[in-house]
């Protein structure tokens, strides 16, 4: 297999840390988004959509979205159980791992692409240009704020997003909320339940890659 990587961005973190917890290791090719290295022909010959994370798989399939890579290593590779293994589980994961890709992730990403000025004309990822709107931006912090609100709530006696364990609810919610700091927002104690379990899932090596 081979994992095309950028070792700056969220979305690749994601699929990293998953690789980890699995025991995988994986060839690693390195797109420089810093560069515009995600869209040079011979990237877009492999994922026309010009993002990463990327997994080609040792049949060849492309798989170019992280829940599609989550979903294809868990299957590979059930051990350890990172999408759960019952229903229930299965359910509850996927479920917290939108409520954090939608009412975290992007958030962050409409505060950080529509008012940094080196992303101007590039409020979108992908291979077209958009233009920046700053009312997304004044937005997308406001939408943060209610997101740690409700997951400091959330995690109140919990140790865990989803289920009793470790998760890719947990490592999406992880990746997005420290990746929160490209527009100065950080985890504190005012918010002390996700303060906690945030330091948890922190000292795990795989948030360290």
């Amino acid at each position: 297999m081979i994992f095309y990587d950028c070792s700056t961005a969220p979305s690749p973190r994601r699929a990293r840390m998953f690789i980890a917890e699995k025991g995988l290791e994986i060839d690693i090719r390195e797109v420089s988004l810093l560069k515009g290295e995600q869209l040079s022909p011979e990237f877009l010959a492999i994922n026309p959509s010009a993002t990463v994370p990327v997994l080609v798989t040792d049949d060849g399939t492309t798989l170019s979205e992280n829940l599609g890579i989550a979903a294809y290593l868990e299957a590979a590779f059930p051990e350890p159980p990172l999408m759960g293994t019952t229903p229930q589980e299965k359910g509850e994961i996927l479920m917290w791992t939108a409520i954090a890709e939608m009412q975290g992730g992007l958030p962050v990403a409409e505060a950080l692409r529509n008012s940094n000025p080196h992303m101007k004309g590039r409020a979108i990822p992908g291979p077209a240009n958009f233009d920046q709107i700053p009312e997304l931006a004044e937005r997308g912090m406001t939408r943060i704020g209610l997101f740690f609100d409700k997951m400091n709530a959330h995690l109140e006696g919990r140790d865990f997003v989803a289920t009793d364990r470790f998760t890719l609810a947990d490592i999406t919610a992880f990746v997005l909320i420290d990746f929160a700091r490209v527009v100065k927002i950080r985890v504190s104690d005012t918010h002390p339940h996700l303060l906690r379990w945030y330091e948890a899932i922190k000292a795990r090596p795989s948030a360290g890659l």
